[in-house]
């Protein structure tokens, strides 16, 4: 498929709106409690653009990055409120977008005022692809955020470019460790210094650390053995479609009216 193509199939995507939202939960360690869902986005089932990767890499090589970061917003916001769901909403932000000149304050704010949501129920993770230029336009744009009572997280911490720099100048209230050093590290002494150091560094700045991509039992009995306060992965729950959710949500809504009634 080439380049064109490709570019027709996003602006297709974005005239109609058809995006896919799936909700992956977040849970604390030992109550196995749900704190929140991370939001993630897909392109169409049957388009060439399924893939996130792909879906965002030609949204970038095309310039419409902005809009296609503004839609997934939209959605995830609908979706999260429609499906009821407990806790905040994580929700993956590229920081470019926030740099980009034509990127307007207030407009998520706009979107969960109409979904009857506040900004204290949701965490902007911030997701790294490409280098940072204006560390002090970042820095406004998140305290814009916070002033309005949004949290912050970094995902990938130790995947991205400037990983530990934005850790130590944005100050999130969240940080998510890269699932790189959560792969095996039942079996890797140096994975389990690397994640006992963050958690050390994340008591000191007073951030919330996010263990995700646990896909074994014995990943996270490690990880509970370390100290981790949140946890993530196949191992915990799936990624479930939002009609799933909500579909889950009303038959327990339900039982709990007629048993109360």
């Amino acid at each position: 498929m080439t380049l064109s193509e490709q570019s027709a199939a996003l602006r297709e995507i974005l005239r109609s709106g058809t995006l896919s939202t799936l909700f992956q939960p977040i849970l604390a360690a030992g109550s196995r409690q749900i704190i929140g869902y991370e939001a993630l986005s897909r392109g169409p089932s049957n388009s060439p653009l399924h893939s996130p990767m792909t879906l965002f890499a030609v949204a970038r090589q095309s310039g419409q990055l902005l809009e296609l970061d503004m839609l997934c917003r939209r959605r995830a916001i609908e979706r999260f409120a429609s499906s009821q769901l407990s806790g905040k909403l994580f929700l993956n932000i590229l920081p470019e977008t926030l740099l980009d000149h034509q990127h307007s304050s207030g407009r998520t704010l706009q979107m969960l005022q109409q979904e009857g949501l506040t900004p204290e129920r949701v965490v902007i993770e911030l997701t790294e692809q490409s280098p940072i230029d204006d560390y002090h336009l970042l820095q406004r744009a998140l305290r814009h955020y916070r002033s309005m009572g949004f949290s912050i997280a970094l995902d990938d911490l130790g995947a991205g470019y400037s990983g530990l720099r934005l850790w130590t100048e944005m100050r999130p209230e969240y940080v998510k460790i890269d699932r790189y050093f959560i792969d095996g590290i039942h079996l890797d002494p140096l994975k389990r210094e690397f994640v006992g150091s963050i958690l050390r560094m994340a008591k000191a700045s007073r951030a919330r650390v996010v263990a995700e991509g646990i896909e074994l039992k014995e990943e996270l009995e490690v990880l509970e053995q370390l100290g981790a306060e949140m946890l993530q992965g196949f191992w915990l729950g799936r990624p479930q479609p939002w009609t799933t959710l909500a579909a889950v949500n009303s038959r327990h809504f339900e039982v709990t009216h007629s048993y109360c009634g």
